[in-house]
């Protein structure tokens, strides 16, 4: 008997009642049996259930809901059919509204816990559309030979196994309609088995499927692609190696874009290539950023982690001068391709690893009046004391992850003579647990 198959054994058999005090920062329901936390997914405080234990471990449980005995008010039936298997959302079943709500106390709570920091203000919650949001997204590809069928799309819940889906909510109607037929191309191709994934990407007015594939395509293979791409109206790209190896397949000019109307500009980018997932949640963001920042025409600002210029070029437009910092030199070269293309002359890029010391790089010097910086989850614990020795009045930072946040803010306050001014969540990731969030710091006088 293998481990996996003792531990199995172990799980209590049948389902068992519990009553839900507080949701967990995943997005699942917390009870308390026996003294023991079980995390059980698909309930909400205030509920009574039933629920079926999925596992066991030394400080916790988990499980899943098998029926709602007493619903709170919150619950709403999940709009997507696919709720329970697919693991692309976790808190479709908690009202859109409430959702906001949950992440902006999950915020404060990283902050206390994490940073041990409280901010003077609270912003007002920042939200878009709940549905049809997404315009990037990794599907994954999988012949499964049980089915004699492709599947086309996220991963199962808490499995490696591709969901079987036939449409989407949260991903941009144009894909996420088109699920089942994607599937049913995919099959037709001679490499229906060496395609693992697709990437999707969303300009206003474009849609860019950009296809993983391991080996070499037919001409038959192509001339499906290119009818495939004629009658949805949708753009194919290919990669058959790294990022740098994407191509567009039809039409052979491809390119993506969005607009920013507030600053008059328009950027294009590359399917593979970083943006932010809500389109109509990222200008409300900028706005917000800049109005932090209180920018004046003298102002010089420094963005780091900048990608493809997103906040650099809208910054220029209020600025005296402006610097973006970049790790990927494919990012770098889009931003600068941007800038040309909207005739922004008073912004600079350079690629540089943030993660490490660059404090010798030419361009870093205490000229700096203001700071912005949106990094990755791991957040940019590593430039905090250079960000601080630049001495800016005003730094912005753009978090994906709260805990990371309170650990970067804490030591800008704690330790570098900052203070936290406000915090505030943005609902970039609706029916997920993901929390998007926006901080202000002002340097102590």
């Amino acid at each position: 008997m293998t481990r996996r198959q003792r531990r199995r054994t172990r799980l209590p058999s049948g389902c068992f009642p519990a009553t839900l005090t507080e949701l967990a920062h995943d997005g699942r329901g917390v009870a308390h049996i026996e003294g023991k936390a079980v995390f059980i997914h698909g309930a909400l405080p205030g509920e009574t259930v039933e629920f079926r234990y999925t596992g066991r471990r030394s400080q916790y449980d988990e499980g899943v809901v098998e029926r709602v005995l007493q619903p709170a008010p919150e619950r709403v039936t999940p709009r997507c059919a696919h709720f329970d298997l697919c693991g692309g959302c976790s808190v479709q079943h908690l009202a859109a509204e409430r959702q906001i709500e949950y992440k902006q106390q999950w915020l404060l709570s990283n902050l206390a816990r994490i940073g041990r920091l409280e901010p003077e203000q609270v912003l007002a919650p920042l939200t878009g559309p709940f549905w049809g949001y997404r315009h990037k997204a990794r599907l994954g590809v999988k012949y499964v030979t049980a089915k004699q069928r492709v599947l086309v799309g996220f991963r199962e819940r808490n499995k490696p196994f591709v969901a079987d889906l036939r449409r989407c909510e949260v991903l941009h109607p144009r894909v996420g309609t088109l699920l089942e037929a994607l599937a049913a191309l995919i099959g037709e191709l001679s490499i229906y088995n060496q395609l693992p994934q697709i990437e999707v990407a969303v300009g206003d007015d474009e849609v860019a499927l950009c296809l993983r594939i391991l080996s070499p395509l037919s001409a038959n293979d192509r001339e499906k692609l290119s009818a495939f791409a004629q009658r949805h109206a949708v753009q194919i790209w290919l990669q058959p190696k790294g990022p740098d190896t994407v191509r567009p397949l039809w039409p052979e000019e491809a390119q993506l874009s969005y607009r920013l109307a507030d600053e008059d500009l328009r950027l294009t980018f590359l399917p593979q290539q970083f943006v932010q997932i809500n389109a109509a949640l990222n200008p409300l963001m900028i706005r917000q950023a800049l109005d932090l920042l209180d920018l004046s025409p003298q102002d010089g600002v420094l963005d780091l982690f900048c990608g493809l210029g997103n906040f650099s070029l809208p910054l220029a437009r209020r600025a005296q001068r402006v610097v973006g910092i970049e790790g990927s030199a494919d990012l770098v070269a889009q931003a600068q391709r941007n800038a040309k293309d909207n005739a922004i002359h008073n912004v600079e890029f350079h690629a540089v690893d943030l993660t490490t010391d660059w404090s010798q790089q030419p361009w870093y010097a205490p000229v700096y009046d203001k700071v912005l910086l949106d990094p990755p989850r791991s957040g940019a614990a590593e430039a905090m004391p250079l960000i601080a020795a630049l001495h800016p009045q005003r730094i912005v930072y753009v978090s994906c992850h709260p805990a990371t946040l309170a650990r970067d803010v804490g030591v800008l306050v704690h330790e570098q003579g900052y203070r936290l001014r406000s915090v505030g969540v943005m609902d970039m990731f609706p029916h997920t647990a993901h929390v998007e969030s926006i901080a202000l710091l002002e340097i102590r006088k």
